[in-house]
């Protein structure tokens, strides 16, 4: 069985994968417990901007293994997500630190049910591609 580079990117992509899943849910509890209420806004946004640059430098680190070994459909499949990481962060609120979520403006209604709608949709997108990169795997390992 030969070891290829595809294999290689598509066993770290599901290993990445599966850290940004978790950091997924974890925003979506964050912001369920903002919509009850539950936890300060500051707090939040405290735990949570952190958290916003290594999730996107994963995704693209993984992307890029998928662009060095020529894996062009699963590199094609995550350049939206991409591009709406890098367009959200170049919009985000004016801020002293790194991060998307400003504590002042978070509990909006508008803004607050945008990112728990944002968390849900890349927990679905992470979600199935898992079960993508988990396929590759296999497939490549198999040639």
């Amino acid at each position: 069985m030969a070891f290829s580079l595809a294999a290689f990117s598509y066993i770290a992509a599901l290993i990445i994968d599966a850290f940004l899943i978790f950091f997924s849910i974890f925003q979506i509890i964050c912001f369920d417990e903002l919509k009850t209420e539950y936890k300060d806004p500051i707090d939040q946004c405290n735990s949570l901007n952190p958290l916003v640059l290594p999730e996107y430098g994963l995704h693209i680190f993984f992307n890029i293994l998928f662009l060095i070994s020529g894996e062009w459909l699963s590199l094609c499949l995550n350049i939206p997500l991409i591009a709406y990481h890098i367009n959200r962060y170049l919009n985000r609120p004016v801020m002293t630190s790194a991060g998307l979520y400003d504590p002042t403006s978070i509990m909006n209604a508008n803004d607050l049910t945008k990112c728990y709608r944002e968390g849900w949709v890349k927990l679905a997108f992470y979600l199935l591609s898992f079960f993508y990169y988990l396929y590759g795997m296999i497939t490549s390992l198999i040639h």
